[in-house]
């Protein structure tokens, strides 16, 4: 069992290292990797303890000597030098060998390249160094390699010089101007295309983009290019931060483990976030490239100008950034539009935001891995890069940014980057930032209770009471916020949790539907923002003219549970008429709800008609956007569902949200085919990603996907017909989807082989293949292992793992509630353990809350994961999450 690492244990690193100068000798089998650098100190005879993990060391030198072995310690992770003085020169070399290295993290091979990820703790792995985020250096970098092999050899900051050298060698020497820690450091080595763009900075500064990919790849990264220069201008206009390198770059790599990374100047990414085109590339990849690309972008600020001084402290760059990233896709997807329309995007990409919150985020906050957005302990860092890391934290921030107001969120963020610009700083002072602003704006008032929001974890349950005075017109709200001990707070048990801060957004409609204007203190309006900070609290509202309708929770102002118990009229009245756009999503999303829970309890009185009529109405409304009605006529996700049950029965949500989604397919058959043929293209219409566009197509999508379900005789042939006259991926994909999911045996076989055999050269157009067949409703545990033997199936390679094991055991949900589904989970788990760690730790998350469920599978759930505890040569990532989840019931 690995030891558990706390917050409070913090101590600064006794040296600092203001420069590293590092030279690279290239080579997939062994590269050489030679440090130098001088270390300071104010207290002599303190011993120097450098990280280094999988390395050969060859020498090392202090001061000019060359130090014998009896002279160092060596271990497996660190390297002891006892030191003498208050300043010593130390020059280490070492080599690493990238062609072995399956965890991805360090410098490792994918196909002819060399690519280094450094965050969490992968430099330790490229040279002995001290591999903590508060430790700032500035670097040079010397790259030496085979011409041939490497014309291209990049690392962070701007390009020095270049030069040939002998035996067909060239050497390249990168300098960064900025101060950073190790984990920002990168190296990427090969050949490669190469798109440049020259641009000026808002203060006329010119800078270069570079867009490196694989070769013949070039024509994929024009809308990366697009996305990369729109995140610019926008950091600019929103934020007023400016790009402050001459040269910034963005490499695709196909074997990467996370999404992209934001190495100070040279921003690795995953493929599948860089390249694209429309005949290989789905509406929703566009909006995720563009998202990912802006969220790498926006931490050069927030992440690398300004870091955390610790692994704690992640969510400081981490939700900060989400923040930003969201606010982005927000104003991309409202660019050029006004008034309901841009609200009404606005609201598609917060649906969106949510509805990713509530599958990912709300299970952890309830399982044994629950942690707050600054854990106090962890054992392996690379388990916390998690949903609660990012998108809560990112709620965290909007909290800020509603409680503050646009303007003076941003004077905060001046203020942040005018005391924190180059330096490791903790969520508590990015805290104090908000507090002394929120202060300024409203005197006599703190946010002192917001502080939990960082210290607690678990989603809070707010339970809301409504009592109306119709002879006095007053409307008295009553407030009651929960937060039960959850995952590690089980261990060990503190006092109670004390009430958060919350920001609750309000409204107040008739039961006609109509908005109501009441009085609160002075103000007069139909909305308000409440602030929730006691356990129990009253609000009371006057000159309520009729029974109010509440609508609560608006924008999802704070990432809580709301408890309201409301009779199915008003869930109607706010799914036909709420005038906030994402509240009225949640009373559908709700209806829905309430009658698949009714289902799958067997009950007597599980009434379809109240979401028939909402859906009856949404399914010939012309006037909502058809971004938000792709949205608002989907069903809430079996997994989502399942996050609200306890016990969970997976098996019986889904059959009732099946028989469900047939009897809407089936009652609205003849609708949905209509809808269909509203929402086609205008002839000879060219493909654009934009928010307009990708609305129309998601619903009329949507639409094809539903005559299907309802066996609508014609829906098979249109599918067919939209398959083979399809000039884009998402409508080829949507076309796909039904025919794999939904026609016999023979018709399904033919189109998985036509597919193939067209893009049997895209990779991630393959993994989309895998994809399809692993969530099939007729897809089980045998095929999974089948498919597994497929040439193009490959282990060692995340996105094709994610591809096909990680969509089986996540969203098969027949298929993997079984005993059958559950080995193959463990097997997977260990094969990819014994590969690469952090992503066999992620798929080891699917069900580390076993205990939640109901019997049999709860057994059989503990079955295996016993049988992985017990396993020989566990990673310390696996058996973290297995511990945990064994542990905390």
């Amino acid at each position: 069992m690995s030891q558990s690492i706390l917050r409070n244990d913090y101590q600064p690193y006794p040296y600092q290292i203001p420069y590293l100068h590092l030279q690279f000798f290239l080579n997939f089998n062994q590269t050489k990797v030679c440090s130098r650098f001088t270390v300071y100190t104010k207290k002599p005879s303190t011993t120097l303890v450098l990280d280094g993990e999988e390395l050969t060391l060859v020498s090392i030198r202090v001061d000019g000597m060359t130090l014998s072995a009896d002279q160092y310690q060596l271990t497996d992770t660190h390297l002891h030098l006892s030191l003498t003085n208050t300043e010593h020169l130390i020059e280490i070399e070492s080599i690493c060998e990238p062609e072995k290295n399956t965890t991805l993290m360090g410098l490792y091979q994918s196909g002819r390249q060399l690519f280094t990820q450094c965050e969490a703790e992968g430099f330790r792995r490229i040279t002995w160094f001290a591999d903590r985020p508060d430790v700032l250096s500035r670097y040079t970098v010397e790259l030496i390699g085979d011409k041939t092999q490497f014309p291209y050899l990049l690392s962070n900051g701007n390009l020095i010089s270049q030069s040939d050298l002998d035996n067909n060698q060239h050497k390249a020497v990168w300098e960064d101007p900025f101060a950073k820690p190790s984990y920002l450091f990168a190296v990427v080595a090969g050949d490669f295309d190469c798109r440049e763009e020259k641009i000026k900075t808002a203060s006329g500064r010119e800078v270069l983009l570079q867009l490196i990919s694989d070769k013949g790849d070039y024509d994929k990264t024009e809308w990366a290019m697009q996305s990369l220069i729109s995140s610019l201008r926008w950091d600019e206009q929103r934020f007023g931060l400016e790009l402050d390198l001459d040269r910034y770059m963005v490499v695709s790599a196909a074997d990467f483990n996370m999404g992209a990374m934001e190495n100070k100047g040279l921003n690795v990414f995953n493929a599948a976030y860089v390249l694209a085109q429309p005949e290989s590339t789905t509406d929703q990849s566009y909006r995720d490239i563009e998202a990912v690309i802006g969220h790498e972008y926006f931490h050069n600020w927030t992440g690398n100008r300004v870091t955390c001084r610790d692994w704690f402290q992640l969510s400081l760059k981490e939700g900060l950034t989400v923040f930003r990233d969201q606010e982005f896709s927000a104003d991309m997807m409202a660019m050029g539009l006004e008034g309901h329309a841009a609200k009404s995007a606005r609201a598609v990409k917060r649906i969106d935001d949510v509805s990713v919150l509530r599958v990912a985020q709300f299970p952890e906050d309830a399982g044994p891995m629950a942690h707050p957005i600054r854990p106090n302990s962890y054992e392996e860092i690379s388990n916390f890069y998690t949903a609660t890391i990012y998108e809560k934290g990112a709620e965290v921030i909007r909290m800020f940014h509603t409680l503050l107001g646009e303007s003076g969120f941003q004077a905060a963020l001046n203020n942040y980057f005018a005391r924190f610009d180059g330096q490791a700083i903790t969520c508590d002072d990015f805290k104090q930032i908000m507090d002394e602003q929120y202060q300024k704006q409203n005197p006599g008032l703190n946010l002192e209770a917001f502080s939990g929001w960082y210290e607690q974890a678990g989603t809070p349950t707010v339970t809301i009471t409504l009592h109306y005075d119709a002879k006095q017109q007053q409307a008295t709200l009553f407030f009651k916020q929960e937060n039960p001990a959850v995952g590690v707070e089980l261990l060990a048990p503190t006092t109670d949790k004390k009430p958060l801060l919350i920001p609750f957004k309000i409204g107040f409609l008739n039961q006609a539907g109509q908005t109501q204007k009441v009085c609160l203190h002075q103000d007069r309006n139909h909305e308000f923002m409440l602030r929730i900070d006691q356990t129990e609290q009253q609000v009371v509202f006057n000159d309520v003219q009729s029974t109010p309708v509440l609508s609560l929770l608006r924008d999802f102002s704070a990432p809580i549970i709301v408890n309201y118990d409301r009779p199915t009229s008003e869930l109607v009245t706010l799914a036909k008429y709420d005038d906030n756009a994402f509240s009225r999503w949640q009373a559908i999303q709700e209806l829905a709800s309430q009658t698949i829970f009714s289902l799958a309890n067997a009950n007597a009185e599980a009434n379809e008609d109240a979401l028939i009529e909402v859906w009856g109405q949404l399914i010939q409304d012309r006037i909502l956007s058809a971004a938000y009605l792709s949205r608002a006529l989907s069903l809430p996700s079996v997994r989502q569902l399942l996050s609200q049950q306890r016990p969970m029965d997976p098996l019986s949500i889904q059959a009732a949200h099946q028989h469900l989604e047939q009897a809407l397919a089936e009652r609205f058959s003849a609708q949905w085919l209509t809808l269909y043929h509203d929402h086609q293209p205008t002839a000879n219409a060219t493909y654009s990603p934009d928010a307009l566009s990708a609305g129309v197509r998601a619903l009329k999508n949507l639409a094809l996907k539903q005559a299907a379900i309802a066996k609508h005789p014609e829906a098979l042939r249109i599918a067919a017909q939209q398959y083979a006259q399809a000039t884009n991926m998402t409508d080829q994909w949507g076309a796909l989807t039904v025919l794999v999911h939904y026609a016999d045996a023979e018709l399904r076989e033919h189109y998985l082989t036509a597919f193939y055999d067209q893009w049997q050269h895209n990779a991630l157009v393959i993994d989309r293949w895998f994809s399809v067949q692993a969530t099939a409703p007729y897809f089980d545990v045998e095929q999974a292992l089948q498919l597994q033997q497929h040439p193009d199936f490959n282990l060692r390679n995340p996105n094709r793992a994610r591809a096909l094991i990680f969509q089986f055991c996540t969203n098969n949900i027949t298929a993997i509630h079984t005993e059958s589904g559950y080995d193959f989970w463990r097997d997977q788990v260990l094969a990819l353990d014994a590969l690469n760690p952090e992503i066999s730790a992620r798929l080891c998350r699917a069900f580390d809350n076993w205990s939640q469920f109901v019997e049999p599978q709860r057994s059989q759930l503990q079955v295996r994961l016993q049988s992985i505890a017990q396993h020989p040569k566990l990673s310390a990532n696996v058996t973290e999450i297995i511990h945990k989840a064994l542990t905390i019931e």
